[in-house]
């Protein structure tokens, strides 16, 4: 298996989607709570977009597995395109998700064993997001899971790394006792700051699933627009869109963000001329990009507002 092919089986071009929360969330944290620490930063950087990779090779894997039409088998799927051997891609699934559990658990080592817990749930969502008899992608919960686990699990995670003094959430263990503490509306202010990612990843799967409906009931995957319809999914999509110009308006007014971050507003004439083309046709080759162009677009303006918020702080 050569570079590229590795390239294609992970689907590099979509880790944009871990990207955006992390470094969303190590900014935050530096702004709202003045909290940083490279070390930890660097570290879980490593260990999710190893995990991120794995997820998706593991994706491919049980999408050539189950796949009903031989045509996608052969020509659309990576491993059979490719002619990849199927224990060749289980050994390099295998090879990254232990690295990144040891980084993990190092981690965890430095931070705190909350750590552990948030992380074995988003480690269950990520293998059995594509793994099991009935993935989580193959039913109409992919795109609330994916949303929540990587656009506020990812950006939960990026602060409690940074927390290093504990303020945020902590637990303590006293003999067969333990006592959880922590900040409530911290913790709300970390959770309503990172709805915007949370909404944009939850839209490329959405975009995705929309415009692999077809494919996707051949393939007998049954997903959130098989259960709404098309046109609701197209809705939804543009919905989702629009909450996030809201959400960065109101965390503005509650005081969590600079009034800088108004600034973001200033996309949504591009982001509404993307919307208008995803509208017109759902097409994956054509418009599916949409999706992306929308959380690259959206995403890249508040992490460089966050660094002027920053330098103004």
């Amino acid at each position: 298996m050569n570079i590229s092919v590795f390239l294609k089986l992970v689907e590099i071009q979509t880790k944009i989607a871990s990207l955006f929360p992390f470094l969303l969330g190590v900014l935050f944290s530096a702004y709202y709570f003045s909290e940083f620490h490279l070390g930890n930063t660097l570290l879980f950087f490593v260990a999710m977009l190893l995990f991120d990779m794995t997820t998706t090779a593991i994706n491919n894997l049980m999408d050539f597995k189950k796949a009903k039409d031989d045509n996608y088998r052969r020509n659309t799927n990576i491993i059979g395109q490719s002619g990849i051997s199927e224990k060749s891609v289980v050994y390099l699934i295998l090879f990254m998700l232990t690295l990144s559990t040891v980084l993990g658990i190092l981690l965890v080592f430095q931070t705190s064993i909350l750590l552990l817990a948030i992380g074995a749930v988003s480690f269950g969502i990520g293998i059995f997001y594509t793994y099991g008899p009935i993935p989580i992608s193959r039913t109409p919960l992919g795109e609330i899971l994916s949303g929540l686990t990587m656009g506020f699990g990812i950006f939960f995670i990026s602060v409690l790394i940074n927390d290093v003094d504990h303020n945020l959430i902590d637990i303590t263990f006293s003999g067969a006792q333990f006592l959880l503490s922590g900040n409530v509306l911290d913790i709300f202010a970390v959770f309503f700051v990172s709805l915007p990612t949370v909404f944009l990843i939850a839209n490329i799967m959405l975009a995705n699933n929309t415009c692999d409906l077809k494919e996707d009931i051949a393939n007998h995957r049954f997903t959130l627009p098989f259960y709404i319809g098309k046109e609701k999914a197209v809705q939804l999509f543009n919905l989702l869109m629009y909450l996030c110009y809201i959400v960065i308006v109101l965390s503005v007014i509650l005081g969590y963000l600079h009034p800088v971050m108004l600034g973001v507003l200033l996309t949504f004439p591009l982001v509404k001329k993307n919307l208008d083309t995803y509208n017109e046709k759902q097409v994956k080759q054509e418009t599916f990009v949409v999706a992306i162009k929308n959380i690259v677009l959206f995403s890249s303006a508040e992490v460089l507002l966050l660094i002027f918020s920053l330098l103004l702080k």
